[in-house]
């Protein structure tokens, strides 16, 4: 086993033991470099209720490099783009070897209520944000209510 595979393994086992209040992530099938993940929007911000599907890549060299991590719901968010790519200074400048998945989760799920129109991957979000912030929550809103939350299934 790699030094990447023993703590991604250790990870996941936190993960396990101590699982995270609105987020979930685990590997797909039995390859430890390939996890999805979900974060629940937070009570009171544009994304409640929305429940918020992630990719999540570890490289075969982690921790040295950050896990790269997408949005597969769309998502009306400063900082992420029409791809789900995420701008987020822990996953690029700032990452650090110490830094676990959980804490990334962690950080993830606070970004999404916390937007820098300053640096914004969605320019049109970003400039919407700064001119009329209620009308961002809106249409913030609009997007978690129409792609992330969940479909009711029909009682048969």
């Amino acid at each position: 086993m790699t030094n990447a595979q023993k703590r991604i393994s250790r990870e996941l086992r936190e993960i396990n033991e101590e699982p995270l209040v609105g987020i979930t992530a685990a590997p797909v099938g039995s390859n430890l470099f390939k996890w999805m993940g979900t974060i629940n929007g937070s009570e009171g911000t544009p994304y409640e209720g929305g429940v918020f599907n992630l990719q999540i890549n570890f490289p075969r060299d982690y921790p040295y490099k950050p896990p790269q991590i997408l949005f597969k719901t769309k998502v009306f968010h400063c900082n992420v783009d029409s791809k789900g790519h995420i701008c987020l200074d822990i996953l690029d400048n700032n990452w650090q070897p110490a830094l676990t998945i959980s804490k990334v989760l962690l950080s993830l799920s606070s970004f999404l209520s916390d937007a820098n129109p300053d640096n914004p991957l969605n320019k049109k979000a970003g400039k919407l944000y700064l001119k009329d912030k209620q009308a961002y929550n809106r249409e913030a809103t609009r997007w978690t209510q129409k792609h992330a939350i969940p479909k009711k299934k029909k009682k048969k």
